[in-house]
């Protein structure tokens, strides 16, 4: 890296340590992007949270893949009449005990002859007609009851969570919370003491820690923070962990309770009982069986992405001229891009990996189907995306948010399915399990699909790691780009990506590091940076650059950050809610979707942003939860857009959260420069090093493997 100092920066500063600066974490890998209240930053499902830093080289792929396994086998909760629930719950208690001990074989417990059957494929939804882009359709807001209000009143709850209750509970909240005090557990935000306290208000002697009702929602509210961290599943032997060390007196049965409602779902993983039987026979010991749960939304949105990768897989009868295919790949910009165009002339499903560069190789894909006569589209995750893709030539590509709302693409055919004969998504590792699931039911039989990324940045904002399911079950052919990313910033991150912190040659000032030595010094030189040196020395202005840091909190997080940089350049009263026309804004419109934008006005309808050139109107209700100031935002929020120049922001306090995934992540998103305001010493070089994503359980991979043979 170059340790020359911008024109104008100060130079009263110690010289550059000759590491490698190192990244942090940010907002946690899976909390949604946007306003968070200041908690640390949970897991992510991109691995860790969101300062994690791991860049992916534009000529390799990291198998971040769990081991193979044979997929689990979801339990068939007991439905009400066939069995008392606590012999349920002692039988299954007993096997998820011995197996995990080894004392028995999972055959002693579970002998059925054969997977329970998947659930079968939701009907298509129903055509949509398309229309012009506008921001998306939002929940009706349910005005809280005066009853809801005496209820956590007398529950000791503020009344400023009464619309929140009442958004997450429904009309008839008030009756759910007297009937069940725990049930607030489930309101975002609430945590379990704050549930236990309310319970207590209302209940009195008869509030226990054994209360059945406390276990259930306990379990509950475990899955969710987990699906906010990434997973699909956990483990029951973690679940069981969790719920002993909040005093739940029978952790086992607490399990069984939820599972026997059938909002938690069992499953195995390991090997089929007779197999367990036959291996311990001859050698004394068997594969370990895992026993895992998870709320039904993730796990059937798993099962129905799996079952739909499949059917485009296998899906036969191609009607297309090879030839024609072959003619294309002929005429191909590069090798990289021949090499995909022929995988998917042969092939319903393929993956695609690389960096920047190689957008380029999915774009020639797009033109020759399109040259065949075929209905061809591009989607990325974000509107930049979208709009970088228009630069090399695809000027109707689409976002996958829009896609599927029907705002934008070809619509929908007369079965409800997406009208394409190819779709190549972008970005793919920022699909989240349900949306990969809608997506991928909304093709039809014989449509190709490609997924594309690079497999260096953050996992998906929201539960599971599609993309890196797929690459890791080999269940389809993978295309791994050889084109690199150009210059100073490229030749850094594809380092990175292979576990390699290297200094890099930046004659043009392409790659800068500014040491600091604490938080406050960190926020200082990040406005000199932005407001003066980059404009100055690379020709970059302020509203074309970015800075990135690893979370929203602390003394060098976004909030603290954004508050700096708009005392400097926009500085205001911020009348319009906290905001004043000019401030640049973060709009999140859903989890995990960001939107670059610009406060334009204020009235009685609400914030009016101009995103991109789109005019967007925030209502006044939702402004807080939806818009933040944008000068500074996390890596997880910037995955899937790129800037001019970004300048990446690494104090002292996020040493122990970074990974190699969030430092290639932001190293990443500058196109012509990167300042890196280095404060956490020899992390930075530790973390690329040393520290890969932070693994997610989901269960994609076995459910592919156990569909498709590995491709050849």
């Amino acid at each position: 890296m170059n340790d020359d100092r911008l024109a104008g920066e100060a130079t009263d500063e110690a010289p550059e340590a000759a590491t490698p600066v190192a990244a942090e974490e940010g907002d946690g890998p899976g909390t949604p992007p946007g306003p968070e209240p200041d908690e640390p930053a949970e897991p992510s499902a991109s691995g860790g949270t969101d300062a994690s830093g791991d860049i992916g080289d534009s000529g390799g792929m990291e198998d971040s893949g769990p081991a193979a396994e044979t997929p689990g086998t979801p339990e068939a909760p007991e439905t009400p009449g066939t069995a008392p629930r606590s012999a349920v719950a002692e039988a299954l208690a007993a096997a998820v005990r011995a197996v995990e001990s080894g004392e028995r074989p999972a055959a002693s417990f579970f002998n059925e002859p054969k997977p329970a059957a998947r659930p079968a494929r939701p009907a298509r939804p129903a055509p949509a007609p398309r229309a012009a882009a506008a921001p998306p359709a939002r929940a009706a807001v349910i005005p809280p009851s005066a009853e809801l209000t005496e209820v956590l009143a007398a529950g000791g709850a503020p009344e400023q969570l009464a619309g929140q209750v009442a958004a997450t509970l429904g009309e008839h909240a008030a009756e759910a919370l007297r009937e069940d005090p725990w049930r607030l557990l489930a309101v975002p935000g609430v945590r379990p003491e704050q549930a236990d306290g309310f319970a207590r208000a209302l209940l009195g002697a008869e509030c226990g820690p054994g209360d059945e009702r406390r276990a259930r929602a306990l379990v509950g509210w475990l899955l969710e923070r987990a699906a906010l961290a990434g997973h699909t599943v956990l483990e029951s032997s973690a679940l069981r962990a969790e719920l002993a060390r909040r005093s739940v007196p029978d952790a086992d049965e607490a399990l069984q309770s939820a599972v026997a409602e059938g909002s938690v779902l069992v499953f195995r993983e390991g090997p089929e009982p007779e197999e367990t039987e036959e291996t311990a026979e001859a050698d004394g010991s068997g594969e370990p069986v895992r026993l895992l749960l998870g709320l039904d939304r993730y796990a059937m949105a798993e099962e129905s992405l799996a079952d739909g990768l499949a059917r485009l897989a296998n899906a036969a009868g191609r009607d297309e001229d090879l030839a024609g295919w072959e003619d294309a790949a002929a005429g191909a910009p590069s090798p990289s891009a021949a090499e995909l165009i022929r995988a998917v002339a042969a092939a319903g499903l393929v993956t695609h990996s690389g960096g920047e560069a190689a957008r380029a190789e999915p774009a020639a894909l797009i033109a020759a189907a399109e040259g065949l006569g075929l209905r061809a589209c591009a989607a990325a995750h974000t509107e930049d995306g979208r709009r970088r893709l228009a630069g090399l030539g695809v000027t109707d590509a689409v976002t996958v948010a829009g896609l599927l709302s029907g705002q934008e693409g070809p619509g929908r055919d007369e079965d409800g399915a997406l009208a394409l004969d190819v779709l190549a998504v972008l970005d793919a590792p920022q699909l989240d399990v349900e949306t990969a699931a809608l997506l991928v039911e909304s093709l039809a039989d014989g449509t190709r699909l490609v997924l594309s990324g690079d497999p260096g940045v953050l996992w998906s904002a929201g539960p599971g790691r599609v993309f890196a399911d797929v690459v890791a079950s080999r269940t389809c052919p993978a295309v791994v780009s050889r084109t690199p990313d150009p210059g100073p910033v490229g030749e850094l991150v594809s380092g990175i990506a292979i576990g390699e912190l290297q200094q890099v040659d930046a004659p043009g000032k392409e790659v800068v590091i500014v040491p600091v030595r604490d938080p406050g010094e960190a926020v200082h030189r990040t406005v000199q940076l932005v407001a003066d040196s980059v404009p100055r020395a690379i020709g970059v202005p302020a509203e074309r650059t970015q800075v990135i840091t690893p979370g929203h909190g602390g003394p060098a997080g976004t909030r603290a950050l954004n508050a700096a940089l708009k005392e400097r350049l926009n500085p205001g009263p911020g009348r319009f809610g906290g905001f004043d026309p000019g401030d640049r804004v973060a709009y999140v419109p859903a989890p995990g979707r960001m939107v670059p934008g610009t406060v334009v006005s204020a009235d009685a309808e609400g914030l009016r942003l101009d995103c991109g050139g789109t005019p967007v109107v925030v209502p006044p209700a939702r402004v807080a939860e939806e818009v933040r100031h944008g000068w500074a935002v996390t890596a997880h929020q910037a995955a899937g857009t790129r800037w001019e120049a970004a300048v990446v922001v690494l104090p002292g306090d996020a040493a122990a959260t970074l990974t190699r995934s969030w430092v290639y992540t932001a190293f990443s998103r500058g196109e012509r420069h990167l300042s890196v305001v280095h404060g956490v010493d020899q992390a930075l070089a530790r973390a690329v090093a040393e520290v890969p994503a932070t693994e997610r359980d989901t269960r994609l991979r076995p459910l592919l493997e156990a569909q498709l043979r590995p491709a050849g």
